[in-house]
């Protein structure tokens, strides 16, 4: 590997370590809401409060889940805690709902609607 993508991957790996859910702007939770399954991961803990990880009933491998759990981390739409081997994520609603009011209620109202259609 050469010194130039060495440095690009540490530096890459840095800056997602850097962020943190204060920091995270429109564009990253407006990004990871856009995607189908992170918006249903959304939905579910709307309605329960608190959900485990493997309790979301999605199709996918374990590799992809982590994935969009991990988006959903970073960009402050949820937070994840380990209660033994488990572990639980809830949305950050008070986090969202003060540094973009009425955001969450938006999405989930226009993902509501656009099953009924």
């Amino acid at each position: 590997m050469s010194e130039y993508h060495r440095t690009l991957s540490v530096v890459t790996v840095n800056r997602t370590k850097a962020i943190s859910r204060r920091e995270s702007s429109l564009i990253e939770v407006l990004h990871a809401l856009a995607d189908p399954v992170r918006l249903e991961i959304v939905q579910q803990l709307h309605k329960s409060g608190e959900k485990a990880c493997g309790m979301f009933g999605l199709d996918m491998p374990k590799s992809s889940l982590s994935h969009h759990f991990s988006v959903l981390r970073k960009s402050g739409i949820i937070v994840s805690e380990t209660q033994g081997t488990i572990i639980m994520n809830r949305l950050q609603r008070k986090e969202l709902d003060a540094r973009f009011p009425g955001l969450l209620k938006s999405v989930l109202g226009g993902a509501r609607q656009g099953h009924r259609e």
